[in-house]
């Protein structure tokens, strides 16, 4: 941040730099030893500490990956792909960021080595380097920083002017070849803003060997030893652990990190992760940060009661309800991490755990019965077992069989039923086949050939781009019925601001049909023929979604869809309605 005001330009994200007396504060977050440590979970909770003392915060995730965004990226490989306001297509963290800070990100708020370096080589062949030859250093780095500062500036609160701190996660593990240019980056940054201006949390891993159960600190010593060798020197280290660290594992890794003792925090496993802006607030990590910023003046005492009480509260529940998850990517939890954040927000709402049972959706066809009697078996008995159904999105045909036999199974038997995007679209097509005689409805995207295409590609979609090419962000859905269950549960509003992320739609050719059939489509966008939402009346619950809910949804704040499946699931939702 500057004094005066001014434009900062960079290649992509540009933006007007408000006037402002105080310095930008920069925490960042890196990992070493292993991935999967959490760092994201840790940035997050740093945040949250920040602002519990009265700052402002905003957050950038820098992913070293050659992708210009997450958005072509499988959810085997990746994980889910979040999408924000802006339609961005960004990294999971940036949905952990959201959720735990209660803040609305921009797509620039994800920083990757396809972006940058997209944004030097237009400028290349723009001629901005007046011939010069175009290297990592200066060129790329400096892209880096500018794209660091520029962002920072971007206001995610919904207030007027820059947050106080930005928190940045360095993703991948330090010494990865591909991370290099952002950590030569960040070195120079810390250089030139100065150590008030800049604190650096290294994330690691303590792990404990053999019966002994020794702690072992030398994974760590590495870690910091060659973060120390590239330029950077952490000012605080979060270790992570199955237990909490010993006093005598604290100061051999101060001795041989140059940490002070009372800088090394411990994130040790939790009940929930909701835990873990506590574990830092215990052990004073916003005072070490704050005084490593020297903004201990402008702070307020921490507060925390609100947050305390929803990560104790959820610890003493004793009652939960059983959700049957239909997907296709269930063998890796994280590609579906939003659905299960919103079932959780949604629960504790009203009093209960999740009990999310994972059905993989090929599981339950014809086919598996044949191949696989026994998981099919399990797979259904699953089904049958649980209080509702919900079936989230997802592309390509694989599974769809069994979606959409979990589909007529939930309306057929008056099982609550959530279907988002893909989910939709199944419940669409299942219905043609059953309601409509139409053995071979399908969607193009599964038989380009069917005789009726009840789900067709979106006009205006490329179908030879995969990035950034589809139905993406925050769009407007009109409610045409306001006595639907849908715009109830949206505190009987006349619409509703969703998050998309689609190239295929319900066909409007067909709509006719399928509501002289019984299908109602109460929700449309503002031309009336893209169809957004769905419900079967006379049904307990039975919606579909065009968007995903499960974006917006937020600790305290759950997703009007999602409360409203697990209130039928447990039979209060008309009680619930009732009071609306």
């Amino acid at each position: 941040m500057v004094a005066d005001a001014k434009i900062i330009e960079v290649d992509a994200p540009t933006v007007a730099v408000m006037q402002t007396k105080r310095q930008m504060k920069y925490v960042l977050v890196t990992g070493g030893v292993v991935s999967g440590l959490g760092k994201g979970v840790t940035a997050s909770s740093i945040g949250v500490v920040l602002k519990a003392c009265g700052l402002r915060v905003t957050s950038i995730k820098i992913d070293p990956y050659l992708n210009t965004d997450a958005g072509t990226m499988s959810p085997f490989e990746h994980g889910e792909v979040f999408v924000l306001d802006d339609g961005g297509e960004v990294d999971l963290d940036l949905g952990n960021y959201e959720r735990f800070l209660d803040i609305t990100l921009t797509k620039e708020n994800n920083i990757t080595t396809g972006k940058i370096y997209q944004s030097v080589i237009n400028k290349e062949r723009r001629g901005d380097y007046l011939g010069k030859t175009v290297q990592v250093v200066p060129h790329i780095t400096d892209a880096i920083k500018n794209w660091i500062e520029s962002v920072s500036s971007i206001p995610v609160d919904g207030k007027d002017g820059p947050a106080d701190i930005c928190v940045i996660e360095l993703g991948g593990t330090v010494g990865d070849i591909e991370s290099m240019p952002f950590i030569e980056a960040l070195r120079q940054l810390s250089f030139s803003l100065g150590n008030e201006n800049f604190c650096l949390v290294h994330v690691s891993l303590v792990p404990v060997l053999g019966v002994v159960g020794e702690q072992k600190t030398k994974p760590t010593q590495h870690s910091v030893r060659e973060l120390r060798a590239l330029g950077l020197t952490p000012d605080l280290l979060a270790c992570r652990s199955a237990q909490p660290l010993r006093e005598g594992t604290k100061e051999k890794l101060s001795q041989f990190c140059h940490v002070p003792v009372s800088n090394i925090l411990n994130i040790h496993d939790v009940p929930n992760i909701w835990h873990i802006p506590l574990l830092l607030w215990n052990q004073n990590a916003h005072e070490a940060i704050l005084k490593q910023l020297n903004c201990l003046s402008i702070c307020n005492a921490p507060n925390f009661q609100s947050w305390t009480k929803m990560a104790e509260s959820y610890d003493n529940l004793t009652s939960s309800v059983k959700i049957a998850m239909v997907g296709k990517y269930v063998g890796l939890s994280d590609s579906y991490l939003s659905v299960v954040k919103a079932l959780l927000h949604a629960c504790v709402a009203c009093s209960l755990r999740p009990s999310v049972e994972w059905v993989a959706a090929s599981d339950l066809d014809d086919e598996s019965a044949r191949l696989t009697p026994q998981a099919h078996a399990t797979a259904w008995e699953t089904i049958k077992s649980c209080s509702c159904i919900l079936v989230p999105g997802g592309f390509g045909d694989r599974g769809v069989p069994g979606m959409i036999l979990a589909a007529k199974y939930a309306r057929e038997n008056k099982v609550p039923y959530l279907g988002i995007c893909l989910g939709m679209q199944i419940s669409v097509i299942e219905f043609s086949r059953s309601a409509l005689g139409m053995e071979r409805a399908n969607s193009e995207e599964f038989d380009p050939e069917t005789l009726y295409p009840v789900v067709i590609f979106m006009p205006e979609g490329s179908r030879t781009h995969m990035g950034s090419t589809m139905r993406l962000g925050s769009r407007r859905t009109f409610f045409q019925d306001l006595n639907c269950i849908s715009s109830k549960l949206y505190g009987n509003s006349s619409f509703v601001d969703e998050r998309h992320r689609h190239r295929y739609e319900v066909n409007p050719d067909f709509v006719e049909s399928l509501e002289s059939a019984g299908l109602k489509f109460v929700g449309s966008d503002e031309s009336g023929k893209r169809m957004e939402v769905l419900e079967l009346p006379n049904h307990p619950y039975y919606i579909g979604v065009q968007f995903h809910p499960e974006f917006k949804s937020r600790p305290g704040k759950p997703s009007a869809l999602f409360l409203g499946l697990i209130l039928a699931a447990t039979g209060k939702l008309q009680a619930h309605l009732d009071k609306a």
